[in-house]
């Protein structure tokens, strides 16, 4: 066992494996850690959400109405989010953020304690926990090139979708299901509510300077929301994908939400403990494509590989909705999340290299916004599909819709201009990763 992180620098040590290489660096091990303790406890939070959102309401409409719940705040906040991350210090709004949050679970878990929770009081606290997440995301994704080298970039994103599916999709939701198994809600609210705790000491631990604004003086918040706009105006790499991912998250992130756990209680007789299952396989999918594209770096054709492995994972959903069992459920949400993944891994390292520092926390606003801007009427849309034509034939659909669209905009005039430059970028930074750059001119850097 590796007491030690220098341990990663030795001859045969784990240096070989660049997905640890970021770990080198003692502000972003302390940002990962923390990141990972709060994971599990989102993990944990998912399956209590759900269960107990089906025990106050068992109905498909019940993970729809938390689902709006969740987004439409956060939608409303994520523009403001954005340009205050490259206003203010980005640490200081995530660990506001994580103290927000804190508070806003422990309050579930004290209404779960003594009884007090209503469906409409879960529906409620979500949505002021949705409201952390729209100030703490853009400000995470904006601080990783802040303390770490460009050339650690693509590790970074690697090593990120290694830790968040073992965290949030594999620990967090087995914990989750055993825990509301054997405890109830109220206990899996409490830890996640701590697991925020957590997260926030870990950022007070950070030694990284505040970062000073980067936004011209005078400008408002409405103007730095305005130049993140015409940013993404001018690049079809963006704008397309934002947009087609906006209506493919349309056809099938709402079912996938709202049904799956559904058809695990309802359908397949399931327990909450199944459900907490399937949710980790798809944490093993992904924790095995994580390792891969560590080790294998950025491809070349980049923005392809990014379209092929979405628009394959999209049209994975149909296999929720053929599934007659929770084995077949938990193989089609193993490959779901090995494929969103991977491409969610080289689409994080394209944003760092193509967007300038200055503008990353807008540009990482928008990417989220316009994402899941038609995901409250996804949600919406959802209990009368699944009324209409059942749960399972509402996934087959999604599915299919949602691949379609996504394969769709790789076709885009311009959408693959930029294909390879951000690969070219690493090889050219890959003699600093050797020690060609002497100290001095490195302290600099």
């Amino acid at each position: 066992m590796q007491h030690s992180f220098e341990a990663l620098d030795r001859s045969g040590g784990r240096s070989r494996i660049g997905l640890t290489r970021p770990l080198r660096k003692r502000d972003f091990r302390l940002l990962w850690l923390g990141m990972a303790v709060s994971l599990v406890g989102d993990g944990i939070f998912l399956i209590a959400m759900a269960w107990t959102a089906y025990q106050l309401w068992n109905a498909p409409a019940a993970l729809s109405v938390l689902g709006i719940a969740m987004t439409v705040p956060m939608i409303g906040c994520l523009l403001v989010g954005g340009a205050l991350s490259d206003r203010l210090d980005r640490r200081s709004i995530m660990l506001v953020s994580d103290l927000g949050r804190a508070v806003a679970v422990a309050t579930l878990a004290v209404l779960s304690f003594t009884g007090g929770l209503t469906f409409a009081g879960l529906a409620t606290v979500v949505a002021f926990y949705s409201v952390g997440t729209a100030f703490f995301t853009p400000a995470f994704e904006a601080i990783i090139p802040d303390v770490l080298d460009r050339s650690d970039l693509p590790a970074a994103n690697s090593l990120d979708q290694f830790v968040r599916p073992i965290a949030l999709r594999l620990a967090g939701p087995a914990l989750g299901g055993l825990l509301v198994a054997a405890f109830g809600s109220g206990t899996a609210f409490a830890l996640d509510a701590a697991s925020f705790g957590a997260s926030a000491a870990a950022l007070c631990a950070m030694r990284t300077p505040h970062s000073t604004s980067s936004v011209p003086a005078g400008d408002t918040v409405l103007d730095s929301i305005g130049d993140g706009l015409r940013f993404v105006r001018r690049h079809v790499w963006l704008w397309g994908t934002l947009v087609s991912a906006a209506i493919a998250y349309l056809a099938f992130l709402g079912p996938t939400e709202a049904l799956l756990p559904f058809v695990v209680k309802n359908d397949l007789g399931g327990s909450a403990a199944d459900l907490g299952l399937v949710f980790a396989c798809g944490g093993v999918g992904a924790v095995g494509a994580a390792l891969v594209m560590g080790q294998k770096g950025q491809p070349k054709r980049d923005v392809t590989f990014i379209y092929v492995c979405w628009t394959l994972a999209t049209l994975t959903v149909v296999g929720y909705g053929l599934a007659n069992s929770t084995f077949q459920l938990m193989v089609a949400c193993l490959v779901f999340n090995a494929l969103e993944a991977a491409g969610t891994i080289v689409w994080s390292t394209i944003k760092q290299h193509h967007v300038p520092p200055s503008l990353l926390g807008r540009v990482s606003s928008l990417d989220w916004l316009i994402s899941i801007g038609l995901l409250p009427l996804s949600f919406a849309l959802t209990a009368p599909a699944a009324a209409l034509i059942g749960a399972q034939a509402t996934l087959v659909v999604a599915g299919l819709v949602g691949s379609a669209v996504t394969l769709a905009a790789l076709f885009l005039p311009g959408m693959r201009a930029i294909e390879g430059a951000a690969a070219a970028s690493d090889a050219v930074d890959a003699p600093e990763r050797h020690g060609a750059v002497p100290p001095d001119v490195q302290a600099v850097l």
